[in-house]
């Protein structure tokens, strides 16, 4: 058995008139996140993860963002899609260990759904949040970012 790990970043500004979507669930905001899909940057960081770790490449080649096709599309499904492809490729997805790096909103009161919205999809995953300490463009509260490992066999 063969153990493989990939590892995953991703991030977006925010910005006016979009909603704020992480793992799959809408959070309460005044700004989301701006993206040609959904722009969920946790969802984004776990599908390069697994993209990764199968040497499958990466987002960005599966869902260009010069394709209309991924215009505004739910996130989850893409990633969805990725799972699919990845076990196409003849992997199984162990786990998926993620950080969401947010000054504002605290993801206290949300983490349980996301982590229920991904291991829907996933199976084993952990969920974790930090802020920038109002540090840089997150301590800012300018965008947000994740980062993400997956491990497959």
């Amino acid at each position: 058995m063969s153990v493989r790990v990939g590892l995953g970043v991703d991030t977006h500004r925010f910005a006016e008139g979009r909603r704020l979507v992480l793992g799959g669930v809408e959070i309460p905001h005044e700004r989301g996140l701006a993206g040609h899909s959904d722009a969920d940057v946790l969802a984004h960081a776990i599908a390069d993860a697994l993209l990764g770790a199968a040497g499958l490449g990466d987002i960005g080649e599966h869902f260009p963002d010069v394709d209309e096709e991924w215009r505004d599309a739910n996130s989850i499904e893409l990633l969805r899609t990725v799972v699919e492809r990845v076990r196409a490729a003849g992997y199984e997805l162990v786990h998926v260990d993620a950080t969401v790096m947010m000054e504002r909103p605290k993801l206290t009161g949300h983490r349980e759904a996301i982590r229920a919205s991904l291991s829907a999809v996933l199976g084993s995953v952990n969920v974790k949040a930090t802020t920038g300490e109002e540090m840089g463009f997150i301590g800012r509260g300018e965008g947000a970012a994740a980062l993400a490992v997956a491990t497959i066999t």
